[in-house]
């Protein structure tokens, strides 16, 4: 197959559109917690990639369709959903059973420096100190704003498995991360994540048919249904089809480091649409990962 050479799009509208992969991430949490709560959680991740292939291929078929791929690249993208779609909706989901959503965000916020680790220690690929320092501040910045500026306390609370599930899936995104570097130089955004959802739908819905027997039909009203398609079109398809495109135009690292604002954006949502007060101390960690953000992305 010939290597896919992408039509150069302008730096300002790579970074808005990751700013809105981090508003839409944002959101997940609400719906997760929704589904986490009322369904299996196995079945909740297969109802979301469900919906979001049936998009996906709707959208594939209208830019060329799927391109029959080779064993190296059928491997590359059962990889991809194992890692990003299998193992991190398993882990996200099972965690938000488990923990404050607040809690849960503060683990997805270690995805930028574990993905840079990765590419540091295990590619050898070198990391500008600038980059490093961004990495750190955006970090920092977010669990102020999670912790609402108590970060000792936060620190002080044991690990269990809640949190090491969460981990399991920061690892996991970490690898479809990088991994999706080299495979949209053969595919594009659009058919890499058809492909990985497909992989990734496929493995969840195998794991869910164990969880049929727990479903309650009652519990799908209007909240739930709604919830699905949110985290469908807008937390996967919308999503993961932009945050490949920053992958595509500025590497795994620059792209992580926009996750550390889906805890900035969930925050706002819950102050906007539960009335949740925002603190002095949520200001600072805001202004702190958007600076970091700046820095990693510096040129």
């Amino acid at each position: 197959m010939t290597p896919i050479t992408a039509p150069a799009r302008p730096l300002g509208s790579v970074y808005l559109r990751l700013v809105g992969v981090a508003a839409l991430w944002g959101g997940t949490f609400i719906a997760t917690r929704i589904l986490a709560q009322i369904m299996p959680h196995l079945i909740a991740a297969t109802a979301r990639f469900a919906v979001a292939v049936a998009l996906l291929l709707f959208v594939a078929s209208r830019s060329g369709g799927l391109p029959r791929l080779t064993p190296r690249q059928m491997l590359s993208t059962f990889v991809l959903g194992f890692t990003g779609v299998f193992i991190y909706n398993v882990c996200f989901f099972g965690a938000l059973a488990l923990l404050p959503a607040g809690r849960t965000a503060l683990i997805v916020a270690l995805n930028p420096i574990v993905t840079a680790l990765i590419m540091a220690l295990i590619l050898r690929e070198r990391i500008a100190a600038v980059r490093w320092v961004g990495i750190a501040v955006a970090l920092l910045g977010s669990a102020i704003v999670i912790t609402r500026g108590d970060l000792g306390a936060a620190l002080s609370e044991s690990v269990g498995r809640g949190e090491l599930l969460m981990f399991g899936g920061v690892c996991g995104w970490a690898v479809y991360t990088i991994m999706g570097q080299g495979m949209l130089r053969q595919l594009s955004p659009v058919v890499a994540t058809t492909y990985a959802s497909l992989w990734g739908g496929l493995l969840l819905g195998i794991g869910a048919l164990f969880e049929l027997r727990e479903l309650q039909l009652a519990v799908l009203g209007w909240q739930t249904i709604g919830a699905m398609v949110y985290l469908g079109v807008f937390g996967t398809v919308v999503a993961f089809i932009w945050y490949y495109e920053g992958v595509q135009a500025i590497g795994p690292a620059r792209t992580a480091i926009f996750n550390n604002l889906v805890p900035v954006f969930a925050v706002t949502f819950g102050a906007v649409l539960l009335g949740e007060a925002i603190l002095p101390s949520m200001l600072i960690g805001g202004a702190m990962v958007i600076a970091g953000v700046m820095l990693t992305n510096r040129r």
